[in-house]
Protein backbone atom coordinates (compact mmCIF):
# COMPACT_ATOMS: atom_id res chain seq x y z
CA UNK A 1 0.00 0.00 0.00
CA UNK A 2 1.39 3.34 -0.71
CA UNK A 3 1.46 6.06 2.46
CA UNK A 4 -1.30 7.87 2.82
CA UNK A 5 -1.16 11.26 1.52
CA UNK A 6 -2.73 14.73 2.98
CA UNK A 7 -6.68 15.26 1.73
CA UNK A 8 -6.54 17.52 -1.54
CA UNK A 9 -8.85 19.73 0.17
CA UNK A 10 -6.69 20.70 3.14
CA UNK A 11 -3.58 21.04 0.60
CA UNK A 12 -6.02 23.60 -1.41
CA UNK A 13 -6.41 25.05 1.63
CA UNK A 14 -2.66 25.66 2.48
CA UNK A 15 -2.07 26.87 -0.81
CA UNK A 16 -4.52 29.48 -0.75
CA UNK A 17 -3.39 30.86 2.97
CA UNK A 18 0.40 30.51 1.03
CA UNK A 19 -1.06 32.89 -1.51
CA UNK A 20 -2.48 35.18 1.06
CA UNK A 21 0.53 35.62 2.43
CA UNK A 22 2.59 36.74 -0.39
CA UNK A 23 0.08 38.37 -2.29
CA UNK A 24 0.23 40.75 0.98
CA UNK A 25 4.00 40.65 1.28
CA UNK A 26 3.62 41.95 -2.25
CA UNK A 27 1.77 44.67 -1.64
CA UNK A 28 3.52 46.15 1.02
CA UNK A 29 5.48 48.72 -0.40
CA UNK A 30 2.39 50.25 -1.33
CA UNK A 31 1.51 50.30 2.11
CA UNK A 32 4.83 51.81 3.26
CA UNK A 33 4.66 54.35 1.05
CA UNK A 34 1.27 55.36 2.51
CA UNK A 35 2.61 56.34 5.94
CA UNK A 36 5.10 59.30 4.20
CA UNK A 37 6.79 61.23 6.10
CA UNK A 38 7.59 58.58 8.56
CA UNK A 39 10.75 56.99 7.72
CA UNK A 40 12.70 53.91 7.89
CA UNK A 41 13.79 54.00 10.95
CA UNK A 42 10.95 54.84 12.63
CA UNK A 43 8.66 52.88 10.65
CA UNK A 44 10.71 49.80 11.53
CA UNK A 45 10.74 50.27 15.48
CA UNK A 46 7.12 50.68 14.93
CA UNK A 47 6.34 47.65 13.39
CA UNK A 48 8.88 45.84 16.21
CA UNK A 49 6.76 47.57 19.22
CA UNK A 50 3.04 46.88 17.84
CA UNK A 51 4.05 43.23 16.80
CA UNK A 52 4.87 42.45 20.07
CA UNK A 53 1.60 43.83 21.45
CA UNK A 54 -0.20 42.44 18.77
CA UNK A 55 0.80 38.85 19.54
CA UNK A 56 0.43 39.23 23.54
CA UNK A 57 -3.18 39.74 22.23
CA UNK A 58 -3.16 36.56 20.21
CA UNK A 59 -1.60 34.56 22.69
CA UNK A 60 -4.41 35.39 25.09
CA UNK A 61 -7.19 35.72 22.53
CA UNK A 62 -5.76 31.69 21.60
CA UNK A 63 -4.44 31.12 25.55
CA UNK A 64 -1.28 30.10 24.08
CA UNK A 65 0.45 30.98 27.18
CA UNK A 66 1.12 27.21 28.20
CA UNK A 67 2.85 26.46 25.22
CA UNK A 68 4.70 30.20 25.09
CA UNK A 69 6.31 29.43 28.84
CA UNK A 70 7.10 26.13 28.01
CA UNK A 71 9.42 27.43 25.04
CA UNK A 72 10.65 30.33 27.52
CA UNK A 73 11.81 27.86 29.63
CA UNK A 74 14.54 26.12 26.99
CA UNK A 75 17.90 28.51 26.65
CA UNK A 76 18.68 26.60 23.18
CA UNK A 77 15.28 27.84 21.92
CA UNK A 78 15.39 31.18 23.04
CA UNK A 79 18.82 31.65 21.99
CA UNK A 80 17.80 30.55 18.57
CA UNK A 81 14.53 32.91 18.92
CA UNK A 82 16.92 35.64 19.12
CA UNK A 83 19.48 35.15 16.35
CA UNK A 84 16.10 34.86 14.18
CA UNK A 85 15.03 38.10 15.15
CA UNK A 86 18.40 39.49 14.73
CA UNK A 87 18.19 38.56 11.19
CA UNK A 88 14.40 39.54 10.34
CA UNK A 89 15.22 43.04 12.04
CA UNK A 90 17.97 43.03 9.07
CA UNK A 91 15.50 42.41 6.28
CA UNK A 92 12.72 44.34 8.10
CA UNK A 93 15.07 47.45 7.92
CA UNK A 94 16.56 46.71 4.45
CA UNK A 95 13.46 46.12 3.16
CA UNK A 96 11.53 49.49 4.22
CA UNK A 97 14.30 51.23 3.15
CA UNK A 98 14.48 50.04 0.15
CA UNK A 99 10.81 50.53 0.16
CA UNK A 100 10.78 54.41 0.88
CA UNK A 101 14.17 55.20 -1.28
CA UNK A 102 12.74 54.44 -4.73
CA UNK A 103 14.42 51.08 -4.88
CA UNK A 104 11.50 48.61 -4.82
CA UNK A 105 12.77 46.89 -8.33
CA UNK A 106 15.71 46.10 -6.51
CA UNK A 107 13.95 44.51 -3.49
CA UNK A 108 12.03 42.31 -5.65
CA UNK A 109 15.29 41.05 -6.92
CA UNK A 110 16.43 40.47 -3.38
CA UNK A 111 13.45 37.86 -2.64
CA UNK A 112 13.58 36.31 -6.59
CA UNK A 113 17.58 35.13 -5.74
CA UNK A 114 16.49 33.87 -1.95
CA UNK A 115 15.81 30.99 -3.40
CA UNK A 116 18.99 30.33 -5.08
CA UNK A 117 20.53 31.67 -1.62
CA UNK A 118 18.64 28.88 0.49
CA UNK A 119 20.06 26.25 -1.99
CA UNK A 120 23.65 27.51 -1.39
CA UNK A 121 23.25 27.55 2.26
CA UNK A 122 22.06 23.85 1.81
CA UNK A 123 25.46 23.49 0.42
CA UNK A 124 27.81 25.07 2.63
CA UNK A 125 26.08 24.87 6.06
CA UNK A 126 24.04 21.38 5.70
CA UNK A 127 26.81 20.11 3.23
CA UNK A 128 24.34 19.28 0.86
CA UNK A 129 24.88 17.99 -2.87
CA UNK A 130 23.66 19.91 -5.38
CA UNK A 131 22.90 17.96 -8.82
CA UNK A 132 23.85 19.79 -12.12
CA UNK A 133 21.29 21.24 -13.22
CA UNK A 134 21.14 23.70 -9.57
CA UNK A 135 24.41 24.73 -10.17
CA UNK A 136 23.72 25.96 -13.74
CA UNK A 137 20.82 27.85 -11.74
CA UNK A 138 23.37 29.47 -9.47
CA UNK A 139 26.07 30.26 -12.02
CA UNK A 140 23.19 32.39 -14.23
CA UNK A 141 22.00 33.84 -11.11
CA UNK A 142 25.98 34.77 -10.29
CA UNK A 143 25.78 36.25 -14.11
CA UNK A 144 23.00 38.50 -13.04
CA UNK A 145 24.15 40.02 -10.09
CA UNK A 146 27.61 40.34 -12.31
CA UNK A 147 26.06 42.36 -15.52
CA UNK A 148 23.25 44.70 -12.77
CA UNK A 149 26.93 45.50 -10.80
CA UNK A 150 29.19 46.03 -14.43
CA UNK A 151 26.47 47.35 -16.84
CA UNK A 152 23.91 49.08 -13.72
CA UNK A 153 27.23 50.80 -12.62
CA UNK A 154 25.77 50.00 -8.54
CA UNK A 155 26.22 47.15 -6.59
CA UNK A 156 22.83 45.67 -5.60
CA UNK A 157 23.44 45.89 -1.45
CA UNK A 158 19.92 45.91 -0.46
CA UNK A 159 18.95 42.46 -2.92
CA UNK A 160 21.86 41.00 -1.76
CA UNK A 161 21.36 41.67 1.94
CA UNK A 162 17.36 41.14 1.74
CA UNK A 163 18.24 37.02 -0.12
CA UNK A 164 21.43 36.70 2.87
CA UNK A 165 19.45 37.65 5.82
CA UNK A 166 15.93 35.44 4.46
CA UNK A 167 17.87 32.87 3.86
CA UNK A 168 20.03 32.44 6.93
CA UNK A 169 16.75 33.18 8.45
CA UNK A 170 14.76 30.35 7.25
CA UNK A 171 17.66 28.07 8.38
CA UNK A 172 17.62 29.29 11.78
CA UNK A 173 13.73 29.21 11.72
CA UNK A 174 14.31 25.17 10.33
CA UNK A 175 16.45 24.57 13.04
CA UNK A 176 14.07 25.38 15.44
CA UNK A 177 11.02 23.17 13.66
CA UNK A 178 7.88 22.77 14.84
CA UNK A 179 8.88 23.18 18.74
CA UNK A 180 8.08 27.01 18.15
CA UNK A 181 4.37 27.89 16.19
CA UNK A 182 4.30 31.08 14.62
CA UNK A 183 2.84 33.37 16.88
CA UNK A 184 5.05 32.33 20.63
CA UNK A 185 7.97 32.71 17.23
CA UNK A 186 7.32 36.54 16.25
CA UNK A 187 6.49 37.15 19.77
CA UNK A 188 10.11 36.42 20.84
CA UNK A 189 11.44 37.83 18.15
CA UNK A 190 10.03 40.84 18.79
CA UNK A 191 10.53 40.64 22.10
CA UNK A 192 14.57 40.79 21.71
CA UNK A 193 14.28 43.67 19.32
CA UNK A 194 12.07 45.94 22.03
CA UNK A 195 15.73 47.62 22.81
CA UNK A 196 16.37 48.26 19.37
CA UNK A 197 13.23 49.75 18.95
CA UNK A 198 13.33 51.85 21.85
CA UNK A 199 16.84 53.55 21.15
CA UNK A 200 15.71 53.54 16.91
CA UNK A 201 12.54 56.28 18.54
CA UNK A 202 14.65 58.34 20.53
CA UNK A 203 16.89 59.09 18.00
CA UNK A 204 14.40 59.77 15.32
CA UNK A 205 12.13 61.78 18.83
CA UNK A 206 15.60 64.14 19.10
CA UNK A 207 16.64 64.50 15.66
CA UNK A 208 13.43 65.25 12.93
CA UNK A 209 11.07 64.16 15.61
CA UNK A 210 8.46 61.25 15.32
CA UNK A 211 5.79 61.32 13.30
CA UNK A 212 3.06 58.93 15.16
CA UNK A 213 0.13 61.40 16.15
CA UNK A 214 1.53 64.03 14.23
CA UNK A 215 0.07 63.88 10.35
CA UNK A 216 -3.68 63.29 11.02
CA UNK A 217 -6.08 60.55 12.20
CA UNK A 218 -5.68 58.23 8.84
CA UNK A 219 -2.31 58.28 9.20
CA UNK A 220 -1.98 57.67 12.79
CA UNK A 221 -4.60 54.67 12.42
CA UNK A 222 -2.44 53.36 9.09
CA UNK A 223 0.66 53.00 11.43
CA UNK A 224 -0.71 51.89 14.04
CA UNK A 225 -1.53 48.96 11.93
CA UNK A 226 1.48 47.98 11.25
CA UNK A 227 1.85 45.53 14.12
CA UNK A 228 -1.10 43.46 12.49
CA UNK A 229 0.52 43.76 8.93
CA UNK A 230 3.52 42.42 10.12
CA UNK A 231 1.56 39.77 11.86
CA UNK A 232 -1.32 38.35 10.08
CA UNK A 233 1.03 37.36 6.76
CA UNK A 234 3.41 35.09 9.09
CA UNK A 235 0.55 33.44 10.47
CA UNK A 236 -1.29 32.87 6.94
CA UNK A 237 2.18 31.45 5.82
CA UNK A 238 2.31 29.37 8.86
CA UNK A 239 -0.93 27.60 8.35
CA UNK A 240 -0.17 27.34 4.35
CA UNK A 241 3.02 25.41 4.98
CA UNK A 242 1.47 23.26 7.42
CA UNK A 243 -1.11 21.98 4.81
CA UNK A 244 0.61 22.74 1.13
CA UNK A 245 3.12 20.41 -0.45
CA UNK A 246 6.73 21.34 -0.40
CA UNK A 247 6.51 21.99 -4.24
CA UNK A 248 3.49 24.03 -4.37
CA UNK A 249 4.92 26.16 -1.46
CA UNK A 250 8.18 26.43 -3.59
CA UNK A 251 5.93 28.01 -6.61
CA UNK A 252 4.20 30.15 -4.67
CA UNK A 253 7.08 32.27 -3.22
CA UNK A 254 7.44 34.33 -6.44
CA UNK A 255 4.73 35.85 -6.32
CA UNK A 256 5.39 38.56 -3.73
CA UNK A 257 8.40 39.74 -5.94
CA UNK A 258 6.31 39.48 -9.05
CA UNK A 259 4.07 41.74 -8.11
CA UNK A 260 6.84 43.90 -5.84
CA UNK A 261 8.39 43.73 -9.25
CA UNK A 262 5.47 45.28 -11.59
CA UNK A 263 4.42 47.93 -8.53
CA UNK A 264 8.11 49.33 -9.54
CA UNK A 265 8.16 49.49 -12.65
CA UNK A 266 4.65 50.15 -13.59
CA UNK A 267 3.26 52.13 -10.87
CA UNK A 268 6.58 53.71 -8.91
CA UNK A 269 8.04 54.05 -12.63
CA UNK A 270 11.41 53.12 -11.53
CA UNK A 271 13.87 53.00 -14.26
CA UNK A 272 14.47 49.42 -15.68
CA UNK A 273 17.67 50.04 -18.25
CA UNK A 274 18.46 47.68 -20.77
CA UNK A 275 21.17 46.00 -17.93
CA UNK A 276 18.79 45.65 -15.68
CA UNK A 277 16.32 43.42 -17.63
CA UNK A 278 19.46 41.74 -18.93
CA UNK A 279 20.41 40.81 -15.21
CA UNK A 280 16.70 39.82 -14.52
CA UNK A 281 15.78 37.92 -17.31
CA UNK A 282 19.22 35.75 -16.49
CA UNK A 283 17.67 35.41 -12.94
CA UNK A 284 14.34 34.45 -13.96
CA UNK A 285 15.41 31.59 -15.99
CA UNK A 286 17.88 30.36 -13.31
CA UNK A 287 14.63 29.96 -11.33
CA UNK A 288 12.38 28.56 -14.19
CA UNK A 289 15.22 26.29 -14.50
CA UNK A 290 15.24 25.63 -10.46
CA UNK A 291 11.62 24.99 -9.91
CA UNK A 292 11.14 22.27 -13.25
CA UNK A 293 14.31 21.04 -11.34
CA UNK A 294 12.53 20.88 -7.86
CA UNK A 295 9.18 19.39 -9.55
CA UNK A 296 11.36 16.59 -11.50
CA UNK A 297 12.98 15.55 -8.08
CA UNK A 298 9.94 15.54 -6.16
CA UNK A 299 8.00 13.55 -8.63
CA UNK A 300 11.42 10.99 -8.65
CA UNK A 301 10.79 10.82 -4.70
CA UNK A 302 7.05 10.26 -4.89
CA UNK A 303 7.70 7.37 -7.22
CA UNK A 304 10.48 5.62 -5.14
CA UNK A 305 8.83 5.77 -2.18
CA UNK A 306 5.16 4.10 -4.21
CA UNK A 307 7.35 1.53 -5.27
CA UNK A 308 8.88 0.48 -2.60
CA UNK A 309 5.39 1.14 -0.44
CA UNK A 310 3.74 -1.19 -3.28
CA UNK A 311 3.63 -5.30 -2.02
CA UNK A 312 5.76 -7.62 -4.27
Amino acid sequence: MTPASPPASGSVRGGLFAFAAYLLWGVLPLYFLQLEPTGPWELVAWRILLSFVFCLILLTVLRAWRPFLAIVRQPRLLGLTALAGALIYVNWQTYVYGALNDRVIETSLGYFINPIVTVLLGVTVLRERLRPVQWIAIGLSVAAVMVIVVGYGAFPWIALTLALSFGVYGLVKKQIGPSVDAVSGLTLESFWLLPVAVVQLILVAVTSGLTMGANGPLHTALLASAGAITAIPLLLFAAGARRAPLTVMGLIQFVAPIIQFGIGVWVLHEPMTLERWIGFGLVWVALTILSIDSLVAARRRRTAISDVSEPV
